[in-house]
C-alpha cells in the first residue's frame, strides 16, 4: 500500500460553524469509519453504533430546524458533509442520505404537534430511519405502487410489500407511500410507521454486488395499524411529497457520489505517485498523466454542480432540474472515476489488497438509487423541452 497519504479537499465553507463542522467529521472518520470500512463491508456488517455516533454529533439532522434538535446547517453544508462520509464508507454516507430523505416529509409536511411529538427523536435522538417508496413492481414507475392503506376508523391499516429498502430490517421508523384512493399519483398518502409496529416484518437483506454493511431488504406490511395522527400531510398528497423529497434526495446521492470518486482519485494519484515502472513513478508517463487530470477534472466539476443545486435550494429557488442534472452527472462520474482508478492500479486494482476495487463496485449502484439515471435523463428533458407528447 502505498504510504502517501491523501491531502483533504479544500473546502469553501460559508461560515465558520460550517468549517469547525467539517473539522469535526474529518476527526470522526480518521478515528471511527475509515480503519475499519474495509474490513466491516467485506464482512457484511452494519455499524449500527456508528450511527448513534453521528446522531450524538449532531450529525444526522444537519439540514433541520433546530427547534427540533436539527443542526440548522444549508444544504451546501450538509452535503460536504456527506461527501466526507462517502468518501471514507460510502454504507454511512448513504446511511444518513437515506436517513434524512425519511426525515423529510414530517419535517416539511408534518403538524406542528407531529413534529413536536416524532421530529426530536428522529433528528438527534439515535433513531435511524427507512424511505418506503419502492415495490417490487414499481420502482422507476413509483405512481403505480400497490400496497394499501384503509381506513378505518380513526386509524390505517396497510398491507402490501415495499423493495429495496436500505435499513430495511434495521430501521426504528418508516416513512410508507401507500395507497389510500384511487389509481395515479393522487391516490397515494404518506405514513410515518414505527419499525418496531405489529405486522411489520423484514425478508433476508438482498445479497449486493457492493455496499454489502448496508442492509437492504423487503419490508412486508401485513395488516399494520397506524393512527390517523401518523398520517403526513393530506390524503392523497403522498405522491407529491415523495417527489419533493427525491430532489433533495438526489443531491444527497450526488455528493454521495463525488465521495467515491474522491476516494478513488485519491487513492490512484497515491499510487501512480509510489509505483516504479523503467526506473521512474509511474505517474510520469504522459497516458497516466492525462487520464489523472481527466479524473481530477471530473470530480472537480462534479462538486462544483451539486454545490451550484444546493445554493438554489437554500435560496428557495426552483432546483429539481439542477438535482437531476447533478445526480446524473456525478454518479456516471463516480462510475467512470473508480473504472480508471482500478485500470492505474493494473492488476492491484483488481485485488481486495486495495481499495478502488470496492469504490468501483458500490459506485454501481448509485447510477440505480433515488431514480436511474435514465429517468434523470427524462426529468431533465421534461424541463427543458417540456412533457413528452402521447
Amino acid at each position: 500500500m502505498p504510504d502517501r497519504a491523501p491531502q483533504p479537499v479544500d473546502r469553501i465553507l460559508p461560515t465558520e460553524e460550517a468549517r469547525d463542522l467539517i473539522t469535526l467529521v474529518r476527526e470522526i472518520v480518521q478515528r471511527e469509519i475509515a480503519p475499519r470500512a474495509a474490513e466491516e463491508e467485506d464482512a457484511g456488517h452494519f455499524p449500527r453504533e456508528l450511527f448513534s455516533l453521528l446522531s450524538e454529533s449532531g450529525l444526522l439532522g444537519l439540514p433541520y430546524d433546530s427547534e427540533y434538535g436539527g443542526g440548522d446547517q444549508p444544504y451546501e453544508v450538509y452535503l460536504q458533509v456527506l461527501e466526507e462520509l462517502a468518501a471514507a464508507r460510502l454504507t454511512v454516507g448513504l446511511g444518513v442520505s437515506v436517513h434524512s430523505l425519511a426525515c423529510h416529509a414530517l419535517a416539511n409536511y408534518g403538524t406542528k404537534e407531529q413534529q413536536g411529538e416524532h421530529l426530536a427523536a428522529m433528528l438527534g435522538g439515535g433513531l435511524l430511519g427507512a424511505y418506503c417508496l419502492s415495490e417490487p413492481s414499481s420502482g422507476s414507475d413509483a405512481a403505480s405502487l400497490r400496497t394499501k392503506a384503509v381506513r378505518d376508523g380513526d386509524d390505517w391499516v396497510i398491507t402490501g410489500t415495499k423493495a429495496w429498502i436500505t435499513h430495511g430490517g434495521v430501521a426504528d421508523f418508516c416513512t410508507v407511500l401507500a395507497r389510500s384512493g384511487g389509481e395515479g399519483a393522487r391516490g397515494i398518502t404518506a405514513f410515518l410507521v414505527p419499525g418496531d409496529a405489529e405486522g411489520l416484518s423484514a425478508a433476508a437483506p438482498e445479497k449486493k454486488m457492493g455496499m454489502k454493511g448496508s442492509p437492504t431488504a423487503q419490508l412486508h406490511f401485513d395488516g399494520v395499524r397506524v393512527p390517523d395522527s401518523r398520517r403526513i400531510g393530506d390524503e392523497g398528497q403522498g405522491f407529491a411529497i415523495a417527489l419533493s423529497a427525491l430532489d433533495s434526495g438526489r443531491l444527497g446521492i450526488a455528493a454521495c457520489a463525488i465521495g467515491v470518486a474522491q476516494a478513488a482519485l485519491d487513492e490512484a494519484l497515491a499510487y501512480a505517485t509510489d509505483r516504479k515502472q523503467f526506473g521512474r513513478p509511474i505517474a510520469d508517463f504522459q497516458g497516466l498523466r492525462f487520464m489523472l487530470a481527466d479524473m481530477a477534472t471530473k470530480v472537480e466539476a462534479g462538486r462544483a454542480l451539486y454545490l451550484a443545486a444546493a445554493r438554489l435550494r437554500d435560496a428557495g429557488r426552483p432546483f429539481s432540474r439542477q438535482a437531476a442534472m447533478a445526480k446524473l452527472f456525478c454518479t456516471d462520474t463516480a462510475m467512470q472515476v473508480t473504472t480508471d482508478a482500478v485500470q492505474v492500479l493494473g492488476g492491484y486494482g483488481y485485488t481486495a489488497d486495495f481499495p478502488v476495487e470496492r469504490l468501483m463496485r458500490e459506485a454501481k449502484v448509485l447510477q440505480i438509487v433515488e431514480g436511474t439515471n435514465q429517468i434523470q435523463r427524462m426529468v431533465i428533458a421534461r424541463h427543458l423541452a417540456g412533457p413528452e407528447s402521447h
